[in-house]
């Protein structure tokens, strides 16, 4: 009786220790521990960049619209988004980035103002192409931008129909801000013209 007791007892050990040691560890092992996100800028800040990411974004449909008094208006509300941005937080940075970001929005509101003092929307379709250009990658890469993932996008043809232009888009679906839906020659046919050409996606 007493043998067949310490046999139970062996083979209860024995089960245990292989469930501990074998089983126990592949399930340790199949736990994968991610990395934690570490965010570099304030929430503040950050729907402050979100604030001019998007009123950017409604001033390009404006241009899809060919729309030149929406133009003026959402040109009007991006610069005051970007009069918004609080820079504060930056000289924490190195004077440079300081100073790189400064520099960068007021190369910007200087395109979009210049927007508005244009008369024809072709000469508003060079400044916005301009400002795009500051936003994407100086704006974005000084900042280190945190923000969800944008597109920039490009036309072969934007611009006289033989100089290339950018713009961003929430979107990878490609909806044509220089060709538009009125356009005088093509009228909405080259409102799909264009491809993705990089990602802007947060540090």
């Amino acid at each position: 009786m007493k043998s067949k007791i310490l046999v139970l007892l062996i083979v209860g050990l024995s089960l245990t220790a292989t469930y501990w040691f074998f089983l126990r560890k592949k399930d340790k092992e199949d736990v994968k521990v991610l990395p934690l996100n570490i965010q570099k800028h304030s929430n503040a800040f950050n729907a402050s960049v979100a604030k001019v990411t998007d009123t950017y974004l409604v001033l390009k449909d404006a241009f899809v619209e060919s729309d030149t008094n929406l133009i003026r208006i959402k040109t009007n509300e991006f610069i005051d988004a970007l009069n918004t941005i609080d820079t504060t937080e930056l000289k924490n940075d190195t004077t440079s980035v300081f100073e790189t970001v400064m520099a960068t929005i007021n190369d910007i509101r200087m395109n979009a103002e210049s927007i508005n003092h244009q008369t024809s929307i072709s000469e508003m379709r060079k400044d916005f192409s301009s400002l795009t250009d500051m936003m994407f990658p100086s704006f974005f890469y000084a900042i280190k931008y945190e923000g969800p993932t944008l597109y920039l996008q490009n036309c072969p043809m934007a611009i006289e129909d033989s100089i290339p232009a950018n713009w961003i888009s929430k979107s990878n679906e490609i909806v044509n801000p220089y060709l538009g839906k009125t356009h005088p020659v093509y009228k909405g046919t080259m409102l799909h013209c264009g491809e993705v050409k990089d990602s802007i996606i947060a540090e």
